[in-house]
């Protein structure tokens, strides 16, 4: 394969017109939460709400476009953590190409189910990302079809890129700009743009993770970005940062409750970074949502933990005397302070239950931490032993 180098700007420009009338240009919204907790100006770049749920169609569509006609005949082949593989069928669908994707035994079923519904035949392969991405080059290379790969493709980054041109049209007074990165075509294709159009604005990229861990921002769980694409970063980024899953479940379940925006992990990491103190710089910031595909009950999941780490969600185990009204005597004492109940498991037998007494867990929707702490603190004078679950 021949050497790749950089898309330029009038590529990215040529990419744009090649993307219009299939992926969206997608709204820019201020976010006045956002913008008391960070204490500077913060927009939201709403890339979740993009054709097939993420930024990746621009990519696909740019990729598939410049295929010859012997090339599309020979059909297309793509490994993906999801999104990727969504793009790739549905472009591939609407330009008439056969197209096949490869993805992680484990990946989320709504990226799944949907790959498989834009009309790609859908082979899970492998634990990660990489395992799928070998056995779909080995594939490509047997069969004859193009490989499209996620990142590390001139065509991708500059179709990526378009993006970059949206932000520079819609957001002239933004000075820092959050970029998700997995493998990089993302981040690379805007940084281009941005550093052409806007060159003092800052650039930062946003990791999610740490190397050979899980994380639940599975859009940007790559060992390693592409070598093109960390090529361009390292030169175009200013900084590079890092977020864990529990600063991304925190932006997920803020982004939900306040913006009323349903994003995935990779899509949060740049509000987690914001919300971390990591952006760094000062004036206005776009924290950009690279994708909205997250799975239902991994969203559910992830809300709850979200709510319990901030302190509005409390789970306690204790127990009660074996007699007739004891149980009724906890959960007004709970009613008393005002903590909404929304389960209960009562069990006579288990480990450290007495013969005479009866396990309780109680799950509640409080306020916030200070609630739960006077919650707490009511049960401890009451006399109840309790343990703490979230």
């Amino acid at each position: 394969m021949a050497t790749q180098t950089a898309p330029t700007l009038p590529e990215l420009e040529a990419a744009r017109e090649r993307v219009a009338g299939h992926a969206r240009v997608t709204p820019v919204y201020g976010s006045e939460t956002l913008s008391r907790r960070a204490g500077r100006r913060v927009w939201l770049k709403a890339e979740n709400l993009q054709r097939t749920g993420s930024f990746k169609i621009r990519g696909a569509v740019n990729k598939l476009t410049g295929l010859a006609s012997d090339e599309r005949a020979a059909g297309v082949i793509a490994a993906s953590a999801g999104n990727h593989g969504q793009a790739v069928a549905w472009a591939a669908r609407e330009l008439g190409i056969r197209a096949t994707v490869f993805m992680p035994q484990d990946a989320p079923m709504a990226k799944v189910d949907a790959t498989r519904n834009y009309g790609a035949e859908t082979v899970l392969a492998g634990e990660t990302f990489d395992d799928a991405l070998a056995e779909a080059m080995a594939r490509a290379e047997a069969s004859g079809a193009t490989f499209v790969h996620a990142f590390e493709d001139e065509a991708v980054i500059a179709g990526q890129g378009t993006l970059g041109l949206e932000l520079a049209e819609q957001l002239p007074d933004a000075e820092t700009f959050l970029l998700p990165i997995g493998g990089g075509g993302l981040a690379a294709g805007i940084a281009i743009a941005l550093r052409a159009l806007r060159p003092g604005v800052r650039l930062v990229g946003v990791q999610a993770g740490k190397h050979g861990q899980g994380t639940i921002a599975d859009g940007i769980a790559v060992k390693h970005p592409g070598e093109l694409t960390m090529s361009i970063l390292d030169q175009l980024l200013d900084e590079v940062v890092h977020v864990d899953d529990e600063e991304i479940a925190e932006a997920i379940t803020l982004l939900l409750e306040r913006s009323k925006l349903v994003v995935e992990g990779a899509g949060a990491a740049s509000v987690a970074a914001l919300l971390g103190g990591k952006a760094g710089g000062a004036g206005g910031v776009c924290a950009l949502l690279s994708g909205g595909n997250i799975d239902a009950t991994l969203l559910m999941s992830v809300v709850r933990h979200g709510l319990a780490r901030a302190g509005r969600y409390l789970v306690l185990r204790t127990s009660v005397p074996d007699h007739p009204g004891e149980l009724l005597k906890l959960l007004q004492l709970v009613a008393d302070r005002r903590g909404n109940i929304v389960e209960i498991n009562h069990r006579r037998e288990g480990m450290g239950i007495g013969l005479v007494r009866t396990g309780v867990e109680l799950t509640l929707v409080t306020r916030d931490e200070q609630h739960c702490v006077e919650l707490c603190s009511a049960l401890a004078a009451a006399g109840y032993e309790f343990e703490r679950l979230r």
